[in-house]
């Protein structure tokens, strides 16, 4: 089990689109630590979903936190919409960019959180140079793009290499590298696609904190059990 508290977001992209404002209040009084928004361009990821007007409409549905994970190319020319739009945290991939620290910066500059995303072929080499940058590691447990596809295990290595790092530099949330423990929250990192009652214990033994899940949590019987389910598998 993990030694810090799991969070469990649910993701939007499964809920019913024709009613969001419904399916995120739904997430909100099942429990939920935070709300999953997917945003696709069609380019980066083969698929298009929501956008800013969306966002800010869920956004005066919900008091949840919001979790933007954008899949799109030059994601800094959209993180003040997203802001604008009431976006909590804004996750972005690597891949998507080859201004990744500037992107890093100026999302934090406009004072919310700031992700980063790695597709699963991203080489895990690449992901120390940015865990004090960041606010959260994405680590996708999928290909980007669609709901309902099949957790991949082989990523599982990535989250336990991440998390060992974070501990041997004792990196805490907020990028903020600390020579002493104190009582700062572990650094945050997520994992995205094919979570479920059996995966999330896998997921949490790795070292990951933040469980997002779509189709697990949005086609259970009783959201608040199957939250509880994955937060303590």
């Amino acid at each position: 089990m993990s030694k810090w508290p799991v969070k469990v977001v649910p993701s939007l992209l499964a809920g019913d689109f024709g009613r969001l404002a419904a399916e995120a209040k739904k997430a909100e009084e099942a429990g939920a630590d935070a709300l999953h928004i997917d945003i696709m361009d069609g380019h980066f990821v083969p698929n298009l979903s929501l956008g800013p007007r969306a966002v800010a409409a869920i956004n005066r549905a919900t008091d949840l936190f919001l979790d933007v994970h954008v899949m799109i190319y030059n994601p800094y020319d959209y993180v003040e919409r997203f802001v604008e739009a009431g976006a909590d945290r804004i996750t972005f991939h690597f891949e998507a960019t080859e201004d990744v620290e500037e992107t890093l910066a100026f999302i934090r500059k406009c004072n919310i959180q700031a992700g980063l995303a790695f597709c699963p072929e991203t080489s895990l080499s690449l992901i120390p140079k940015f865990l004090d940058k960041c606010d959260l590691i994405l680590l996708m447990t999928v290909n980007p793009g669609f709901g309902g596809q099949a957790f991949m295990p082989e990523v599982l290595e990535k989250v336990s290499f991440t998390r060992k790092l974070c501990d041997d530099l004792d990196i805490r949330q907020g990028g903020v590298v600390e020579t002493k423990k104190n009582a700062l929250p572990p650094f945050e990192i997520q994992v995205d696609g094919g979570v479920d009652g059996k995966t999330a214990k896998q997921c949490i033994e790795a070292g990951a904190n933040v469980l997002v899940s779509g189709t697990y949590l949005y086609r259970a019987p009783n959201m608040r059990e199957a939250i509880e389910s994955l937060r303590r598998p």
